[in-house]
């Protein structure tokens, strides 16, 4: 790096070579509405529509107009929505105080009943885990102050000061993302589907920091397990990102083998998946080579998970698939026999293509016999999708089971795999009805981002998050959730649930690659009720861009409007 790009004071060796940069960009942002004010009974709040303005983020001397904050007899509070959720901070420009310092109570929301939350670990479960979200801040006259940051959308501010006022000169939302190009696309005559595949890319890119995060405000982690529908969904829209080769390295170098990543068992094999599909997609070479000697020591571990007399898997704990399915042993087993099987035989592609026959035999010999052990599913979707997709079970018997009682059942993060085996089945319409409903539903209730968990059952006697929940009416964020997502805990931008985009242009689009880096790249339409899809597939060449169009006959006629040369086109 050419150092004359660096301010002066920080080209010291000692102080530069232990920095690092920060690769993103920030945008600021102007609150959309007013959701909530407490103006009147000791309260009062005047000009509040002036923080609607697009003002000047720089703090400046002889601003007028100004949203003013008084707190009499009680604290002056305000809502705000910035209309999207988004990660990073506020900055408050505060002028025209009355008292020389003032306490601002500023509270973050992926919701708006998450603001409203007045104890943190209370009943509905308003935490400050992983970042804080509910902060007071000291500040004065002319400040410009920054508080965050967090994932949200909207934010509340109290003045906590009685006899006090201020005055605002506006309320900036700072959004902090990476520039990336929109290189996937997807375009239908389905309104529905086309919001979808876009939430759930926006989605992906607010967790695309420096590494590759699970969820914006609770989950700023790698939990590489998580990762495979975030990789996938990287894959379809974006291409080879570094985040991800950063999230497998950081895993790899924190687990020493035999320990399993993140302490789940199921995690290490989905590094495996990752680093497989990633190359299949990417084609990096060198990067598999970086990976060898950990990944060979890997595929032994998870050979020694296989009882080899009875067929199962004999994982060790954590067992896990995913949350709803956490604590039933008999769809816990199911899972991990699929989640095994199949990474175990992805492993034997990768360790061939390294150079190591003995263990891609090995690899194939755990998996033939995993797959003379057929589970039960339980009538569990997710234990009947992965047994599926890694060839132990009949996609068409196990689409039987994923049929039951419709989109209820589905997991925002094993739903991705549910959506596949209902496409391994000949069920792509199925699949779509699904995603429609499940993913939809979210967006019907306010969501910009698709969320950790989600139930349909919960819509029942629910409200929005995007307004006050009137009494006697669910609060869709605070009432549900589980385990370690209980109440206001519950992320509402979680990376593992934006499944519906790579499925969208890997099955109806029908893009998928069949040798490493896209060389050579299948095209298999499925349109389901559309009459016609457009879009584009990211490759290390290029983009492939394709339009597909339903003939009376119900046969389906297939444009290519770009393809880079190097890219062979199988259908």
């Amino acid at each position: 790096m050419d150092k004359n790009f660096i301010p002066y004071g920080l080209r010291k060796e000692e102080i530069f070579d232990k920095s690092r940069e920060d690769n993103r960009v920030c945008r600021f942002l102007t609150p959309t509405r007013i959701v909530w004010t407490n103006h009147g009974d000791g309260a009062i709040i005047t000009n509040e529509n002036k923080l609607l303005r697009d003002v000047n983020p720089q703090m400046h001397l002889f601003a007028d107009d100004l949203c003013i904050m008084e707190s009499k007899n009680k604290p002056a509070s305000i809502v705000l929505d910035f209309g999207v959720e988004f990660q990073g901070r506020i900055k408050i420009l505060l002028k025209d105080t009355t008292a020389q310092r003032v306490n601002l109570r500023i509270r973050f929301g992926e919701s708006v009943m998450e603001t409203m939350e007045d104890k943190l670990y209370a009943e509905k479960n308003a935490v400050n885990d992983h970042i804080n979200r509910d902060i007071v801040i000291n500040s004065g006259n002319l400040s410009g102050n920054e508080v965050g940051p967090t994932g949200f959308r909207f934010v509340r501010i109290d003045l906590l000061d009685l006899n006090t006022a201020i005055g605002l000169i506006g309320v900036k939302g700072m959004a902090y993302y990476r520039e990336l190009e929109y290189k996937g696309s997807f375009v239908s005559d389905d309104e529905r589907l086309n919001k979808i595949w876009n939430t759930g890319a926006y989605t992906m890119h607010l967790n695309m920091q420096e590494y590759v995060w699970d969820g914006i405000k609770r989950d700023r982690l790698v939990w590489i397990g998580d990762m495979h529908p975030e990789t996938s969904t990287i894959q379809a829209v974006f291409g080879a990102d570094p985040s991800v080769e950063a999230s497998l390295e950081l895993a790899k170098d924190e687990t020493p083998l035999p320990k399993v990543m993140n302490d789940i068992s199921s995690y290490s094999v989905w590094w495996v998946c990752i680093l497989h599909d990633w190359y299949m997609h990417n084609g990096n070479r060198e990067f598999l080579e970086k990976q060898k000697d950990y990944l060979l020591g890997l595929l032994g571990v998870l050979t020694s998970f296989v009882d080899r007399e009875t067929g199962k898997e004999i994982m060790p704990p954590m067992r896990f698939i995913d949350w709803p399915t956490y604590g039933d042993e008999n769809i816990v087993h199911a899972g991990l026999q699929g989640i095994l099987t199949w990474g175990l035989s992805k492993g034997a592609f990768l360790a061939r293509e390294l150079g190591d026959e003995d263990m891609a035999q090995n690899c194939e010999a755990a998996v033939a016999c995993l797959r003379s052990h057929v589970p039960a599913t339980h009538g569990n979707k997710s234990a009947a999708a992965l047994l599926s997709l890694s060839g132990i079970a009949d996609p068409y018997e196990m689409n039987k089971i994923i049929e039951v009682d419709g989109a209820h059942g589905l997991s925002t993060f094993l739903g991705y795999y549910v959506l596949q085996a209902m496409a391994k089945a000949d069920n792509v319409e199925g699949a779509l009805e699904y995603i429609s409903t499940y993913w939809g539903a979210m967006i019907d209730r306010g969501a910009t981002t698709f969320w950790e968990d989600f139930n349909l059952d919960w819509l029942d006697g629910s409200g929005r998050i995007d307004e006050l929940v009137p009494p006697g009416v669910k609060d869709l964020h605070g009432d549900y959730g589980a385990y370690c997502y209980t109440g206001f805990r519950h992320s509402l931008c979680h990376g593992w649930a934006s499944g519906p985009t790579p499925f969208l242009s890997e099955y109806v689009l029908g893009f998928k690659p069949v040798e490493p880096g896209c060389k050579k790249l299948a095209l298999n339409p499925n349109l389901g009720h559309l009459n016609f899809v457009e879009g584009s597939y990211p490759t290390p060449y290029g983009t492939v861009k394709v339009r597909h169009e339903k003939q009376e006959d119900g046969s389906i006629k297939t444009e290519i409007l770009e393809k880079p040369e190097e890219v062979e086109i199988v259908q």
